[in-house]
């Protein structure tokens, strides 16, 4: 039976087996005992068998509200709908930690399950080092974060969970952001293991790519469902707020951007080595980072989980121990390192490292302006805000070169190019920003989302050119341009469509920035315009909910005296936690998005009146329909045969030291 003391028993025994895992392949591969490395696969099998079984039994007692067990009572109630009964399992501080470990045990499962063709000695290597960071983490879960504690006596319903949560995207959100966090662990692994060996190479680049490039597509999936749930639910019409909590994972995602681009120079060109297991170690560093900010309650958030010091110390400790020994042994194997490949500034490579320069500015003003305030309070207590004026005036100058510079890196040749032969490839891309630059400038003001909107356009017709080009497009028979394509790798198609990808966003972020809203107050039969369009509140009404009561509105949209479409906005109340959610309505064409927003109710019940926000939203579903096409760009490249039969052998030598540029 699924208990809570089974599901203790085998968290315990999950703990004990990745110990044995982070231990005993360390041993073997140093002294070469293949016997002993041999342990590594079975070791992290049984232990994401154990985690496995530990999860199940905290997803049984909160479908049979087993309310003897704490985290089950806190969280969750009788009333709460099976399928928020289940996700909420990884909504609470304790079950995501768990589902933490679950999907690091996953990782190191499947490096051992797809890492056949690595050499023995490095794959023990990386289980071992997943093993470890597992242990951390499930020691912590024993410690101080219990997901199985009792309660007695056990009450008869729990306090239910936050209704903000409540909610399908947020239910999916975490397991696939956790992925994209836990997944980088891998090249975090194979970073520690290549500088315990005293070995990069092209080999070792062809190895790390596939497992951050399915990282990053976790990730990227998770951030864009994050915003999209902060859209569509907190009801404010907009769809990022640089929240301090969605900064951090947008710091690792542009490390780890930053990671996949360094790693084709180091499978390509054997350069770039070293930068490339910094960005490895830094882009895991900032993953674990995140997840002490949530839970140390230095960062307030809708997304944070409770302050708690304990907690928060331990995950400092784990951190120190993490990202400080990492450091201490990239800084001591620095002084053997030694320069790699040369290459000319104009080049693909000299592309990728502005491509690095640039994400990695990014990142440290988001990060700047994220921790900052923390800081201040700590050290001068002083309270200070940093918002989106702030990110907007620091990120906008240093994203505009970058997108820039997309449209050249895929064109320009290994090791030296010339310039002028890419821009005459690059004609039509010109040419059309140009013509999305002046159309911009009738349908929109500002020029700054003018500029952003003919860069997208650069963007994505670059992208479209350089699979056009290496297809010989229009320049021979088609049958022949087809059978080209056919032979193209796929992981071509996947950067292609992956840039695409960021052009789409930035023309939805760009359109968004024209948004048109207003906040008013109206009786039922009251009429509103905006944007050409006619708004009528028809009708409001109370209706009962599984676990809340919702006053629902009625709002027809006509255009033209056609309807266009009937929503109804609600606003929601939980009585078992005394809170109220907006529940959004939203209409989209995919070209704009009608966006619908009940409020509170004024007045006396004989002449009520209510609160409407209305927003007209252009372009809004792009910004998320950009994320998707990166993701799919990053999966394509993934199918590609040349990462999936893995890197080349690698050449034998007698020498024990990391050569890097």
């Amino acid at each position: 039976m699924l208990s809570p003391e089974l599901g203790h028993y085998a968290l315990a025994l999950a703990c004990i087996l990745a110990a044995a895992q982070g231990i005993l392949p360390l041993i073997g591969a140093h002294r070469r005992d293949r016997r002993v490395m041999m342990l590594a696969p079975g070791l992290a099998v049984g232990q994401l068998l154990a985690l496995l079984t530990a999860f199940l039994c905290l997803v049984y007692a909160a479908v049979t509200d087993d309310f003897s067990v704490q985290n089950i009572a806190a969280n969750s109630a009788v009333s709460k709908p099976l399928l928020y009964k289940i996700t909420g399992v990884w909504g609470n501080h304790e079950g995501s930690i768990l589902l933490w470990a679950l999907i690091l045990g996953i990782c190191g499962a499947a490096v051992a399950a797809f890492g056949r063709n690595l050499p023995s000695a490095l794959r023990a290597r990386v289980i071992a080092v997943l093993g470890a960071v597992a242990a951390g983490f499930e020691l912590f879960c024993l410690t101080t974060s219990d997901p199985f504690a009792r309660v007695w006596p056990a009450p008869m319903d729990g306090q239910g969970m936050n209704p903000l949560l409540q909610d399908p995207g947020l239910a999916f959100h975490p397991p696939i952001l956790y992925t994209g966090y836990v997944g980088f662990a891998v090249p975090f692994a194979f970073a520690i293991a290549a500088l315990i060996e005293g070995r990069v190479d092209a080999a070792w680049g062809r190895w790390v790519r596939p497992w951050a490039v399915a990282a990053w597509c976790f990730l990227t999936c998770g951030i864009a469902l994050g915003s999209w749930w902060s859209y569509y639910v907190l009801g404010w019409g907009g769809y990022w707020f640089w929240d301090p909590v969605e900064n951090a994972s947008l710091i690792p995602w542009l490390t780890g951007t930053a990671l996949i681009h360094s790693a084709i120079v180091v499978e390509k060109r054997e350069s770039l080595k070293i930068w490339t297991v910094l960005l490895a170690i830094a882009t895991f560093s900032f993953s674990l980072s995140g997840t002490f900010l949530v839970r140390s309650g230095i960062l307030n958030s809708v997304h944070a989980f409770a302050n708690d010091p304990a907690r928060g110390i331990f995950i400092l400790g784990l951190l120190a121990v993490v990202i400080g020994g990492s450091l201490a042994l990239f800084a001591y194997r620095a002084p053997t390192l030694t320069a790699g490949g040369l290459f000319a500034p104009i080049s693909r490579e000299g592309a990728l490292v502005l491509n690095n320069i640039l994400l990695c500015s990014l990142c440290a003003v988001v990060l700047t302006g994220t921790m900052y305030p923390p800081f201040m309070s700590l050290l001068f207590d002083r309270t200070i805000s940093v918002g989106k004026p702030f990110f907007d005036a620091t990120t906008i100058p240093l994203a505009i070169p970058l997108f820039i510079f997309m449209g050249f890196g895929p064109m320009l040749p290994w090791k030296r190019a010339q310039l002028w032969p890419v821009l005459q490839r690059l004609w039509i891309a010109a040419i059309l920003a140009g013509v999305a630059f002046a159309l911009a400038t009738f349908g929109m003001s500002g020029i700054l989302p003018i500029l952003c909107s003919a860069l997208a356009v650069w963007v994505i017709a670059a992208s479209v050119l350089d699979i056009t080009e290496r297809v010989r497009l229009f320049r021979m028979p088609l049958s022949g341009s087809l059978q080209r394509a056919r032979m193209l790798p796929r992981s071509i198609f996947g950067t292609a469509i992956a840039h695409a990808g960021v052009g789409v966003t930035i023309l939805g972020l760009a359109a968004m920035s024209q948004a048109q809203h207003k906040i008013v107050e109206v009786p039922v039969g009251t009429t509103e315009h905006l944007a050409g369009y006619d708004w009528t509140l028809t009708n409001v009404t109370q209706e009962p909910g599984p676990n809340y009561s919702a006053m629902v509105a009625t709002l027809e949209v006509r255009h033209n005296g056609k309807i266009v479409t009937i929503m109804h906005p609600s606003k929601r109340s939980f009585n078992s936690q005394n809170q109220t959610t907006t529940e959004v309505s939203i209409h989209t064409n995919l070209l704009a998005d009608l966006y619908g927003v009940l409020g509170d109710k004024h007045g006396t019940d004989a002449a009520p009146t209510y609160v409407l926000r209305l927003h007209y939203n252009p372009l809004a579903p792009w910004m998320w329909l950009g994320a998707l096409i990166m993701a799919i760009g990053g999966v394509l490249s993934l199918s590609d045969r040349r990462m999936r039969v893995g890197a080349p052998r690698r050449a034998k030598s007698s020498s024990n030291t990391v050569t890097a540029a």
